[in-house]
């Protein structure tokens, strides 16, 4: 997990915004928030990319990028997809594709309840 994160540190760092990214433990892994927006998941495995679906059919064709599945027999990420080393430790690359996570749309907020 250390060498994802410093992944994700150094491609934040290529963009000049190491500053806006932070890492919350959770679940056995690392949950990056970027400007204050989820990003990443990291766990043993290696790291998932939060990516807008409509640039995620060009990530997708790139060798090794699968889909993120939490846990075995869930069902695949909508959202994330698992990046592989080659990639993330191309620090340029992948600094664009976190630039481009950081502009992925967001989960609507929660409709306000009446009394």
């Amino acid at each position: 997990m250390s060498a994802a994160r410093q992944e994700l540190e150094d491609a934040a760092t290529h963009l000049g915004l190491a500053h806006e990214l932070r890492f919350k433990p959770m679940f056995g892994g690392l949950f990056a928030y970027f400007a204050e927006r989820p990003c990443a998941w990291i766990d043993a495995a290696g790291l998932a990319l939060k990516v807008a679906p409509e640039q995620q059919a060009e990530l997708l064709k790139i060798e090794g990028v699968p889909r993120f599945v939490h846990a075995e027999g869930a069902q695949p990420s909508r959202h994330y997809l698992r990046l592989p080393p080659a990639l993330t430790r191309d620090t340029p690359v992948f600094a664009a594709w976190l630039e481009r996570s950081l502009h992925a749309p967001q989960k609507k907020p929660a409709r306000k309840r009446r009394p």
